[in-house]
């Protein structure tokens, strides 16, 4: 066998290693981490799929409440989510991070890829569905000041949830998450938009932003976009994360200021 072939073998060896390796990761890390959905929620939305979620709300405050539905990204449902859930609602939000993945939570990014790639828009709606009716049905919720929003995925879900029940959220928010050019489509949307994005992200980049916007404008949907310099994607980690760097502080800021104007009682308004 000449070294040129013996190489290409070794070169094919090595790759079905790895894609071998990497399909049974994904089971593994199922296994592996099995039970921390169960450890990182405190509620269930009920319904005919029940939904586990976590659930944030500001201290001494019975309500109504405005609420905030935070989605998760790829990695599932984590502590760096809920910390921001937490810092929300020290803002006196009540704040409710469901667990549209069913079950599963990873720090592995093949499963996280697995997670995108596995989990229908379809099902997520299903899902805030029932977490919608569920709030709804609550003494300490005000039905009529309830945002969607999500970070990366759940950013993505937040939009395509927003299209699916236009209705449904006085506004929505997309940091950094899948985005539509289709104008048709998001002049659909009845509450006003928000999107974080970071200027140097290769994901959700620049020009499908400026699409994004194009389309906004076209729908006439009131709508703000961010964009942050030097920063990519997923820039916007955590609590901690928020608290210690300018940049992450100043999109949360903008983020904060936009949640209130929305959420905002009108005058004379006795609810």
């Amino acid at each position: 066998m000449t070294l040129l072939r013996r190489s290409l073998l070794a070169l094919v060896v090595a790759l079905v290693a790895v894609v071998v390796g990497v399909a049974v990761s994904i089971p593994v890390d199922g296994w592996l981490n099995r039970d921390r959905v169960a450890a990182l929620t405190n509620a269930v939305a009920d319904g005919a799929t029940p939904v586990a979620v976590y659930l944030a709300r500001p201290a001494d405050d019975d309500g109504p409440l405005p609420v905030v539905v935070m989605i998760h990204e790829f990695w599932g449902l984590n502590e760096a989510l809920r910390s921001k859930a937490d810092l929300l609602a020290t803002e006196g939000y009540l704040v409710v991070a469901p667990d549209t993945l069913r079950g599963t939570t990873t720090g592995w990014l093949p499963k996280a890829l697995w997670h995108t790639l596995s989990t229908p828009d379809e099902r997520v709606i299903e899902d805030l569905d029932t977490v919608i009716a569920w709030l709804r049905a609550r003494d300490d919720v005000d039905p009529e000041r309830i945002v969607v929003m999500g970070f990366c995925y759940g950013g993505g879900k937040a939009l395509a949830y927003a299209l699916a029940r236009p209705a449904v959220p006085a506004g929505t928010a997309v940091f950094y998450g899948d985005l539509s050019d289709d104008a048709d489509a998001l002049a659909r949307l009845e509450g006003p938009v928000l999107g974080i994005f970071g200027r140097d992200d290769t994901l959700v980049t620049p020009a499908e932003v400026d699409g994004f916007e194009r389309a906004l404008r076209r729908a006439g949907v009131d709508h703000a976009l961010l964009r942050f310099d030097d920063v990519g994607h997923a820039f916007v980690t955590s609590a901690d994360g928020i608290a210690s760097d300018p940049v992450q502080a100043a999109a949360w800021g903008a983020w904060t200021a936009w949640l209130r104007d929305v959420t905002a009682v009108p005058a004379g308004d006795e609810r």
